[in-house]
């Protein structure tokens, strides 16, 4: 037998910018050129600071796995923080109002569907630090997407009408030590999804705390830090669990 022919994967990564209404967004989309026709789709959600290499880089991982890979900008085209005291004013504006930050998320998500590399029918989520509870939100609102996942998420519900059922299947990644989210608050989204119907997992790791994927992340004293075993561990959960939502 002939051994199958595989070709090389061609990473390309372009600017998105996307608009509604008076708003425009501007992320980073990646796919393999290499690959023909449509096929799966995954949003990045950034951090607190707002789209970023980091993001870009797992869109490209994501990319070289076979999904066109979206990096989402979560605040607006141009606002992007370099310093934490400006990401906790740019995340606030959001936190305080949740229905428009499940607005933005629901943009990304149509964005994404109208890429003409992407299959509309096989889209996912996943989401870092702040963008963790974007994602969540989005699962929330009962919306048709396969799957989200939440890497150290904040996990508090938006005060609004969610939907009765949970559709996507939902991924946690927490660390046992994140002091953003304390054990009873992941009791209490464990809770939350249950009674909604998701079908969710929760998946703690011992010595870690919040930011673990991040190699900036190196303060152990507030239990932001680093984590490169749980990031590892982490980042193959959500191979198996986009794999499995894509079949």
């Amino acid at each position: 037998m002939e051994p199958l022919l595989r070709t090389t994967p061609v990473i390309v990564t372009e600017p998105l910018v996307y608009e509604e209404a008076n708003s425009t967004f501007e992320g980073t989309a990646s796919w393999d050129t290499a690959q023909a026709g449509p096929r799966p789709g995954v949003m990045v959600a950034p951090t607190f600071k707002g789209q970023s290499g980091f993001e870009t880089q797992k869109a490209e991982l994501l990319a070289a796995l076979g999904y066109v890979g979206f990096a989402i900008d979560i605040y607006g085209q141009g606002e992007r923080a370099t310093a934490p005291e400006e990401a906790s004013a740019l995340m606030a504006v959001l936190d305080d109002d949740r229905a428009l930050l499940l607005k933005h998320m629901q943009l990304a998500m149509k964005t994404i569907c109208q890429l003409p590399q992407v299959d509309e029918t096989k889209v996912a989520a996943i989401g870092f630090c702040f963008g963790g509870k974007c994602v969540l939100d989005l699962a929330r609102s009962g919306v048709d997407i396969c799957a989200v996942v939440s890497f150290h998420g904040i996990y508090d519900p938006p005060p609004l009408a969610g939907a009765e059922t949970i559709r996507a299947a939902v991924l946690v990644l927490h660390g046992w030590e994140d002091p953003l989210a304390p054990p009873e608050q992941t009791v209490a989204l464990a809770d939350e999804l249950t009674q909604h119907g998701a079908d969710w997992q929760i998946h703690m790791f011992g010595h870690t705390g919040h930011a673990f994927t991040n190699p900036q992340a190196q303060a152990r004293e507030a239990g932001m830090f680093f984590n490169p075993l749980s990031a590892e561990r982490g980042w193959d959960m959500t191979q198996g669990s986009l794999q499995s939502q894509f079949v």
